[in-house]
């Protein structure tokens, strides 16, 4: 089965990523973690898609989506989770991970590109900070071994 988490920067895919591979024995790539798979970025793209493909029935991907770029990437069988946070909090964990500054030009990229998963289709909808994660991979478990 294919998962794909997608969502904007710090909104927790990775870390709910973490949880399912564990639990689902799953492989992870994140954005373009798929160049590893050739040379050539075309090809590197083709073959992922076809791994995705054959994941559909077979093994287990999980996919980290933070571009929407690379929604189109994902099955039409996969499993969606949309993750989110509030922009103070995305805002916060960002801070942190550039040593405590949030310089005004990143603060307002972040600013802009809040919500711009919002209206995208999803199997879950996972709010950081609010959401149960153990419970959250459950549901998702339950989803994905039927």
């Amino acid at each position: 089965m294919v998962i794909g988490i997608f969502g904007e920067s710090c909104t927790g895919k990775s870390t709910l990523a973490e949880k399912l591979k564990t639990q689902l024995d799953a492989e992870v790539y994140t954005g373009k973690d798929y160049l590893r798979l050739a040379k050539n970025e075309t090809m590197a793209k083709m073959l992922f898609q076809k791994k995705l493909d054959e994941a559909v029935s077979g093994s287990h991907i999980i996919y980290v989506i933070s571009e929407r770029e690379h929604l189109p990437l994902l099955p039409a069988n996969a499993i969606r989770i949309l993750a989110t946070a509030d922009l103070a909090v995305i805002k916060e964990r960002f801070a942190q991970r550039m040593r405590g500054n949030l310089p005004a030009p990143v603060a307002a990229m972040l600013e802009k590109k809040h919500g711009c998963f919002d209206a995208e289709n999803c199997d879950f909808h996972v709010v950081s900070g609010q959401d149960d994660l153990d419970e959250v991979c459950t549901s998702i478990q339950n989803k994905v071994l039927g």
